[in-house]
């Protein structure tokens, strides 16, 4: 190979866990520190369904990723395309549907099931959510009830501790502090 031939190899792949490569000098090298990603997520939001494709070739074909710049790439490309769809004809959402877009992204690309709850902790300095703090909902806790008993009886090899812990919940005590309420 020429000198100008040879590959350059990228800053952070000089750790042993990063596999050495070639990089493509006609790629622009990025790191977090750069802050190179931050203007996607604004570009992103103008992002039409006729210029979605064209983004999501800039951002992989354009940048060299480092470990943490894929992923902020990977969600301006969500992110654009989410806004395509939405400023389409068909789009459109409101706040509720997109909230359940959250959670159906949630379940299907990350396989988080119900239930769960996401919690915005700067909500404790209002008196108005105390409860999503201290207590779950009747239906969570039947649920939770429920799945410790299948645990119990069809899992092997749950610590002790575990056991215990199931078990008490099985019969019936709430665990750490919460209060069970009806939200009807």
């Amino acid at each position: 190979m020429t000198e100008e031939t040879t590959p350059t190899i990228h800053p952070a792949e000089l750790t042993n866990d990063a596999p050495t490569c070639a990089i493509d000098t006609n790629k622009k090298i990025i790191t977090e520190e750069s802050g190179e990603h931050k203007k996607w997520f604004e570009e992103a939001a103008k992002v039409t369904t006729d210029s979605l494709g064209d983004f999501v070739k800039h951002l992989v074909n354009d940048y060299h990723h480092d470990y943490g710049t894929i992923v902020h790439a990977i969600a301006a490309g969500v992110g654009a395309t989410m806004s395509a769809m939405n400023n389409s004809e068909e789009g459109g959402l409101t706040g509720f549907q997109a909230s359940c877009l959250m959670w159906e992204i949630l379940q299907k690309e990350f396989q988080i099931e119900w239930p769960v709850r996401l919690i915005k902790y700067e909500n404790m300095l209002f008196p108005v959510y105390e409860k999503q703090f201290n207590s779950i909902p009747y239906e969570i806790w039947v649920w939770l009830r429920e799945r410790a008993k299948y645990l119990i009886e069809n899992e092997d090899g749950l610590a002790d501790s575990v056991k215990q812990h199931m078990k008490s919940i099985s019969d019936g005590v709430v665990p750490f502090g919460y209060k069970v309420v009806n939200d009807e």
